[in-house]
């Protein structure tokens, strides 16, 4: 399934587990596989709303963790807004 490939990848593992020390390197290493994946899906996918709706359904995922971590970081939890 095209949404679990990039689910899975160690960039959302990085991002949700908050209690691990990431270094930059790590970090860097994760996003390239990540956009490597990306890159991998859009080519092979011929159905373009499949691709879509894999990569819409993986921003809405990033702007949640993102909610996660300004609310743990003491910031007031932003209204999530995905238009």
């Amino acid at each position: 399934m095209l949404m679990n490939d990039l689910l899975q990848t160690s960039l959302f593992c990085l991002l949700v587990e908050s209690s691990q020390e990431v270094t930059n390197e790590e970090m860097q290493s994760a996003y390239e596989c990540f956009m490597k994946r990306v890159k991998a899906i859009s080519q092979s996918e011929k159905d373009y709303s499949k691709i879509y709706r894999t990569l819409n359904i993986t921003r809405i995922e990033l702007v949640y963790i993102e909610s996660l971590y300004q609310y743990g970081q003491g910031e007031k939890c932003p209204e999530i807004c995905l238009s």
